[in-house]
């Protein structure tokens, strides 16, 4: 065999590294056209910089049906590798829309298989980024092969990486399977796309006439189907904001969530937080504010802000380590719990308990929301959600109710009952079956009939009834509630109780899984 030169070698490696990256920024013009980023140029924004290093650059498709045998796929249509986000590893792969649409083939497929398995093997998170036209048609049921085996890997890492999709462009049909799969989804406003069917088929089948925006943009799923957890402006704030959600979190599920230092007073008190909550149960307020008076630096990074707004999920630190926080926020629908709310707070307690994240529960609830709608749609089903996960989550669990805490949704709401490793109250909280409004005439209907003037023994029996019932008190005595603090001492008191629950040990009867009532 003749010696070859190795200048030349080198000179042809870098001459097909240059085509496949797109030195001369032909295709990247297309994408900027648009106003939106290219694959690498994505990748070069999320990760710390320098740190990105691509695996798989010279794989092809191997098809040879309609004309594929000809054409050239340059990087087969996706980039993958890993890098670091604030010095921690993570996989991740980005689609090309550039190259034959970002459509996934057999070899497109397989360079994202290969890359799950690595993050699984490492333990470290994948994030992928969507931008595509969906499977490649010339491939057929290759095609189909390779979504399969991602959905596969999908399942087989949830609850032992976290997974993050990003939605960069076009996801539609089976594509769309894969973000479901994963931990969070992020969209950019009027840029990312994600649906089933598209327009023209729905025109087609159902005589609807409706835009690709309006059954799949990011508002549609982040308000209104509750597919995506974050809607974004711009690809530059949705980086930002998956880098913030990766400093909340461990890289796997072996792991403890990263520390992080802060200059917050563990001991402060806050005395505003006096006025936050009105005593006065039916007096609506935002549950953020608290929330935010409460946490390290006031930092609330909020999961799902447009949908179910009745429940307030997300991460925040308290005393430097990561806790998870689910609310009921008395500013929508009184804070009752609905289908929605019990999914949303469902799902992120499980991601929490996957991920060894401490969950802290603020309670204000008048109870689940009545009507038609609710049980049509089912509300039993979907409430048990919420009262499964509760009970399934071994990690920390404390209670802090403010003030409403009626009936089922005070069990759902994670009291003693459900595991609550320490059940706080402030003064005005109310915790019993119902309020006095619901009470009283169903227990004293005949001596309200029998009065002489029954509205004003309607409202005497309801003030008795009030102060006999409705406070921490009665379910202090019985030791379903551990404390009843002062608002100001929220802080310093929690950090504490959360302090003694870092070495809590508790596990699941042994079984080869549960049946959640999906």
């Amino acid at each position: 065999m003749a010696e070859r030169n190795i200048d030349t070698l080198i000179k042809d490696l870098y001459q097909k590294k240059e085509v496949i990256m797109d030195a001369d920024g032909k295709r990247g013009e297309k994408q900027h056209a648009k106003g939106k980023l290219t694959a690498r140029e994505r990748i070069a924004s999320l990760l710390d910089p320098g740190s990105f290093v691509e695996t798989d650059m010279f794989v092809k498709h191997r098809c040879s049906n309609f004309g594929m045998e000809k054409q050239e796929v340059p990087g087969e249509g996706v980039v993958t590798g890993y890098g670091h986000i604030n010095g921690r590893l993570v996989y991740l792969f980005s689609q090309d829309f550039t190259v034959s649409g970002g459509s996934l083939g057999e070899m497109h497929a397989l360079k994202i298989t290969k890359l799950q398995d690595l993050a699984l093997k490492s333990g470290a998170p994948i994030i992928g980024i969507n931008d595509s036209g969906g499977a490649r048609i010339q491939e057929g049921v290759d095609s189909l092969h390779g979504y399969g085996q991602i959905f596969f890997r999908n399942t087989r890492s949830s609850g032992v990486i976290p997974q993050l999709s990003v939605i960069l462009g076009p996801c539609a049909g089976g594509a769309v399977y894969s973000p479901a799969l994963t931990d969070f989804v992020f969209m950019v406003d009027k840029v990312s796309q994600m649906y089933i069917t598209g327009p023209s088929v729905i025109k087609a089948v159902t005589a609807e006439d409706v835009t690709a925006e309006e059954i799949g943009g990011a508002y549609t799923h982040n308000a209104i189907s509750g597919n995506g957890h974050f809607i974004c402006q711009n690809e530059t704030e949705c980086f930002a904001q998956i880098r913030d959600l990766l400093s909340f979190i461990p890289a796997n599920n072996l792991d403890d969530p990263p520390h992080t230092e802060t200059n917050d007073d563990i001991n402060r008190k806050d005395p505003e937080l006096r006025g936050l909550v009105p005593t006065n149960s039916k007096t609506p307020y935002d549950v953020r504010d608290v929330i935010r008076h409460v946490m390290d630096n006031g930092n609330f990074f909020e999961i799902m802000p447009l949908f179910a707004q009745n429940m307030v999920i997300g991460f925040a630190r308290l005393a430097n380590q990561s806790i998870g926080i689910v609310a009921n926020q008395p500013n929508a629908l009184a804070g009752c719990l609905d289908i929605n709310a019990s999914d949303k707070a469902a799902r992120f307690i499980r991601f929490c308990d996957c991920f060894n994240i401490p969950v802290l529960t603020i309670v204000d609830t008048p109870g689940f929301l009545p009507g038609k709608n609710q049980e049509f749609g089912g509300i039993i089903r979907h409430g048990a959600k919420l009262l499964y996960a509760y009970s399934e989550a071994t990690v920390p669990k404390v209670n802090l109710t403010l003030r409403k805490s009626y009936g089922g949704a005070s069990v759902a709401m994670c009291n003693k009952d459900l595991g609550a490793d320490y059940v706080v109250a402030w003064p005005q909280a109310q915790i019993a079956v119902m309020g006095a409004d619901g009470a009283v005439p169903l227990i004293f209907k005949r001596d309200i009939e029998g009065a002489t003037n029954p509205a004003e023994k309607r409202k005497e029996l309801i003030d008795s009834y009030e102060q006999l019932t409705c406070n921490p008190y009665e379910a202090a005595r019985r030791g379903l509630c551990d404390f009843v603090i002062t608002p100001e001492e929220t802080r310093p008191f929690l950090a504490s109780l959360f302090s003694t629950l870092r070495t809590k040990r508790e596990s699941l009867p042994n079984k080869k899984h549960a049946n959640i009532p999906l």
